[in-house]
């Protein structure tokens, strides 16, 4: 925040004033837990209802799954189990960390000072109710649990093992990557990507080496503890776009509190500062393997005994790519045949005001149609 409002001491006190706005913002409760109808590991699947074949929707590692369900009014499962899907979500569940571990290190110091520096670009300082506690007691994690990326991946097919029958594979963000993999394995009817990275590469030079110089940094604490918190990956976020990071901190003390907009920005904020720690292992594959050596764009990423190749896919697919999203940007796509390009950012073509539009709507539109096929 400093670098921003660097000569400007109004605006300073104008974003701190936002930030200190949404601190203090009442939090409207969560949308009630789904029922769960499968687990694997501290993985569950939880079951939205409607009707018809089942679509598994799989979110990424790095935030709470529940941007997929944000709001009564504004949950992408929700509305689409009224459209004639039944939607089901996988929560991964949260990583404890192991016994003798426990109150040892800090957030702070896993970033190597990075999560104290992110303040510079605005973030909430971690304030408020951010933990994830939304979908209710998670199944304790194994101690000393060591899972990278791949086996993540593979606790889908369990999940969808259960369901008795194929399912619609849906994978947003870095749940697009593992879908993509589970799809090799397992028996589905179709693939859908939603700004899924897989080609890293295309993040480019300088912020792949900004970010490889943060992992450098975080890495000797984050090894220690066994695994990488949120801090560590939200300071790479905020790195991605400071500008607009402290901008809308500033407009958000300027909203009546009472308003639907800053109803929106608190669920939304509050979603995006929480999430579970990673295991030690899928951070290290994050930050080296898929970052820094782009292990699934140049065809060397083994899941379940094989190597992983989006050309061997042999069911329908669909891909939502956008071109102004900053987190993945569309050269790190997977480039599926069947491609769609929207002009939404990463989170707001699943809730922003326009979603509905370009992503919902063709989504549901899609599994309607494979499924009368």
């Amino acid at each position: 925040m400093r670098s921003q409002t660097e000569g400007d001491p109004a605006r300073r006190a104008a974003v701190l004033a936002g930030l200190r706005a949404y601190q203090a913002a009442p939090r409207t409760p969560r949308p009630p837990d789904m029922p769960i109808v499968a687990r694997a590991g501290r993985a569950v699947l939880r079951d939205y209802g409607g009707v018809g074949p089942p679509a598994v929707f799989v979110p990424s590692l790095i935030n709470p799954p529940f941007i997929l369900d944000l709001a009564e009014d504004n949950s992408l499962l929700r509305w689409l189990s009224t459209q004639g899907v039944r939607p089901l979500l996988v929560d991964w569940g949260v990583l404890n960390p192991p016994l003798h571990l426990q109150g040892r290190g800090t957030a702070r110091e896993a970033s190597g000072g990075a999560a104290e520096r992110s303040d510079e670009a605005g973030s909430p300082f971690r304030s408020g109710p951010l933990h994830h506690a939304s979908h209710g007691p998670p199944p304790p994690a194994e101690l000393g649990e060591e899972q990278d990326i791949a086996a993540h991946a593979e606790l889908l097919l369990p999940l969808l093992g259960e369901l008795g029958e194929p399912a619609h594979l849906v994978g947003y963000c870095l749940g697009g990557t593992m879908a993509l993999a589970a799809a090799m394995h397992a028996r589905i009817r179709s693939l859908t990507l939603i700004a899924a990275p897989w080609h890293f590469a295309g993040f480019g030079p300088a912020a792949r080496d900004d970010i490889a110089a943060l992992w450098q940094a975080a890495r000797p604490a984050a090894e220690a503890m066994g695994l990488v918190p949120m801090e560590v990956l939200q300071s790479g976020f905020w790195r991605l776009d400071p500008a607009r990071t402290v901008a809308k901190y500033e407009a958000f003390g300027r909203l009546d509190p009472a308003s639907d907009s800053a109803r929106a920005f608190v669920a939304l904020e509050d979603w995006a500062n929480a999430g579970a720690p990673l295991p030690y292992a899928a951070g290290r594959d994050l930050f080296e393997d898929f970052i820094g050596a782009d292990v699934t764009g140049r065809g060397a990423w083994r899941v379940g005994g094989g190597t992983v190749d989006p050309a061997r896919l042999r069911v329908p697919t669909l891909e939502f790519v956008s071109l102004s999203d900053r987190i993945v940007p569309a050269p790190s796509s997977a480039r599926l045949a069947n491609g769609r390009t929207l002009g939404l950012g990463h989170v707001g073509m699943i809730v922003g005001s326009r979603a509905r539009e370009q992503l919902w709507q063709p989504l549901a539109a899609m599994l309607s149609q494979l499924q009368q096929n």
